[in-house]
């Protein structure tokens, strides 16, 4: 049987949201002790509090709060009478960790050193991401389970199809490909973060000809060129890839600190209640 820690780990390897579920306190007869743990995801669920109506309530909890996708915890408590199916007679409460899925998503352009040193660090982290390249035999055999692999001849559909709020990184071989994949995007309007490898020479090339195509400077003020934290300055292929990622890391934590609600944790006028129903023995039983 996988490991409660090894759950959390492939869901958030593949993005997904889970719970986690703990045996907070028990009274009596139970069938685990304080400290037993599982995982629940939207497609499955890992390890186990005990079976029974017990697990099978809990899991109704844990996927009723999956479906909210947000970030918060709840405390339950549980009388294990007749009624639930479990003459255990005792008595748990169970705390409820609930981890949204990530809904950051990737479109990597470009299969080179970069792209593929990129890669090995994105298919470690919560991201979705789509590696697309015109050039097939580009791409390793073997990805993180996030990683889809693209291959695209016409990029401009390929942009086309792409979701809003999408985070877009470019670099691919040729820099009239580069120039297409970034034009395309930003007619869309809709990107949450465009990045764009090359040097401040390509960026003012780039510039010029968007200028000459009639574009004015708000149409490309979103772009970042060179990508990756300035003070990342490092060029070997690992080395761009960390400061790409890095930025990446800064831009979603930000994004994240704007959305999150004040307040996460367990209510503690709500957890008062279940301890003394606990101490009390009251409560209907499941």
């Amino acid at each position: 049987m996988m490991q409660w820690i090894n759950a959390v780990q492939t869901c958030t390897n593949a993005g997904q949201g889970y719970v986690v579920i703990t045996v907070l306190g028990t009274r009596g007869s139970t069938p685990r002790n304080s400290g037993t743990k599982m995982v629940v995801s939207l497609e499955q669920s890992f390890c186990t509090i005990g079976g029974g109506n017990l697990e099978f309530k809990a899991v109704e909890i844990a996927k009723t709060l999956l479906s909210k996708n947000k970030l918060q915890q709840t405390v339950e408590y549980f009388p294990l009478g007749a009624k639930a199916g479990q003459c255990c007679g005792g008595s748990v409460v169970l705390l409820f960790e609930a981890f949204p899925s990530v809904d950051l998503s990737i479109s990597l352009f470009g299969a080179g050193h970069v792209g593929k040193a990129l890669v090995k660090i994105l298919e470690d982290l919560p991201y979705h991401v789509t590696w697309v390249d015109s050039r097939p035999s580009e791409f390793p055999e073997g990805v993180g389970a996030n990683v889809r692999k693209v291959f695209a001849d016409n990029v401009t559909n390929f942009v086309s199809s792409r979701h809003p709020d999408e985070f877009y990184i470019i670099m691919t071989h040729k820099h009239a490909l580069d120039f297409e994949i970034l034009e395309a995007i930003l007619k869309r309007n809709d990107a949450k973060y465009v990045g764009l490898i090359g040097s401040q020479t390509k960026w003012r090339h780039f510039r010029s000809r968007f200028q000459h195509k009639g574009y004015d400077t708000e149409f490309y003020k979103s772009v970042s060129c060179p990508v990756g934290v300035e003070a990342l300055s490092g060029k070997r292929p690992m080395e761009v890839a960390v400061s790409i990622a890095v930025q990446i890391m800064m831009i979603q934590s930000n994004n994240e600190a704007t959305t999150t609600s004040v307040h996460t944790g367990v209510d503690i006028e709500g957890f008062k209640v279940l301890a003394n129903s606990l101490k009390n023995k009251q409560g209907s039983e499941i």
